[in-house]
């Protein structure tokens, strides 16, 4: 294509033409650099070639054009056609759930998201020195929610990205793992449009069967950068009729097990004390928490 613009402007100029060994010098110095050897990628279990093959696999079925068939209670035909709109593009992510890997290495989680065994997946890895693997394309849809709720959202994965952070949910996360997970959550949220609201973890979506990203993870610092909410450092009291149940569930919280969701609202705004049973603090809290839903 470069190649055949030059040759285009040649002709059309005397100009190019006194000084086309010129620039046929310059375009080699242009191409060989373009040539040169990318940083490698990290292949686990042949994951590039398996990925580029689901990618085409997925393109396959995008352009398909077939229109429905739909017939009545009479079996009679009802007329359709594919008519191609103009007007699309692909659907956007609208939260980012966390979770911590509750593996040894990143080496190991890594390991795990590239086997189709696993059925399990995410769209960034933070390892603990920092380092971010993109494991995903953010409009494509990992499977890291698994069977979760929140609000009246019952596909998690369809509309979230997944950050796992390698950590294996007994111990603090590492202060370069917190920084870099900081500057990935800032491009998404300006490159998605995210609500502030809309940064929560694994274990918000999935009371009773999820605990990550445990109770070690810094939700107040991300809070304080703008990724979710977190209370005020002083309290109003919540009032003596305050229908917490209620209050749990405008946050987003699935309260059919109803102590699961206490426990799973305590290890995100509490997290000193991850009891089935709210104490005045506790109130306190998700009152505050809840006004600025």
């Amino acid at each position: 294509m470069l190649t055949l613009g030059l040759q285009l402007l040649f002709k059309q100029s005397s100009y190019f033409m006194n000084f086309r060994p010129y620039f046929l010098v310059v375009f080699a110095v242009i191409a060989i650099s373009s040539c040169k050897t990318r940083k490698p990628v990290t292949v686990v279990n042949n994951s590039t070639k398996v990925y580029k093959s689901q990618i085409d696999s997925l393109l396959d079925i995008a352009k398909i054009q077939d229109t429905v068939a739909l017939t009545d209670s009479a079996g009679k035909r009802i007329p359709s056609e594919f008519v191609s709109t103009v007007n699309f593009n692909l659907r956007k992510p609208n939260y980012v759930i966390i979770h911590h890997t509750a593996q040894d290495s990143v080496k190991q989680t890594l390991n795990t998201f590239t086997l189709v065994r696993t059925q399990v997946s995410a769209h960034y890895v933070v390892s603990r020195d920092g380092k971010v693997y993109h494991m995903l394309n953010d409009y494509l849809r990992s499977w890291h929610a698994g069977v979760s709720k929140w609000g009246s959202v019952t596909d998690m994965n369809s509309c979230s990205i997944g950050i796992e952070i390698d950590n294996n949910g007994l111990e603090p996360f590492q202060d370069a793992q917190i920084k870099s997970l900081i500057l990935l959550l800032a491009k998404l949220k300006k490159a998605y449009n995210i609500p502030t609201a809309n940064f929560i973890g694994h274990s918000d979506i999935a009371p009773g069967r999820k605990t990550d990203p445990s109770a070690y993870f810094p939700w107040q610092t991300l809070a304080k950068n703008g990724f979710g909410y977190w209370s005020d450092d002083v309290l109003e009291l919540a009032p003596e009729n305050f229908d917490y149940i209620a209050a749990l569930r405008v946050i987003g919280y699935d309260t059919r097990n109803l102590q699961a969701a206490v426990t799973a609202f305590k290890l995100h705004f509490i997290q000193k004390d991850v009891s089935p049973q709210l104490t005045q603090l506790d109130l306190n809290v998700l009152y505050n928490v809840y006004k600025k839903y």
